[in-house]
């Protein structure tokens, strides 16, 4: 599922750089990350990236967004055709 950013978000700009997917913008008061652009970063590494550095812990899975690994692969394959993901890609997914 995609990550989605809570209201304890302060824009602090910690997790935009680390999103390799620049899914992450300024909304009006929050941050806020683009479902169709999360991959939880997979294929990157095997944590969210925008969770691991928030210093709120404001960054969660969204519950109504459920994806299995590989609709997440899938996802960052289309985003970056350049790059070459296997099926054992890092993933926060134990199915890895």
């Amino acid at each position: 599922m995609a990550f989605r950013i809570t209201s304890e978000c302060n824009l602090c700009d910690a997790c935009v750089p680390e999103c390799p997917n620049e899914a992450i913008t300024a909304g009006s008061r929050i941050y806020v990350i683009d479902p169709m652009k999360c991959t939880e970063c997979v294929g990157f590494f095997d944590e969210a990236q925008c969770a691991a550095v928030c210093p709120q812990e404001c960054c969660e899975p969204d519950p109504d967004r459920p994806e299995d690994n590989q609709a997440l692969l899938q996802r960052a394959r289309a985003l970056h055709p350049d790059e070459e993901f296997t099926d054992d890609a890092p993933s926060r997914h134990a199915t890895n």
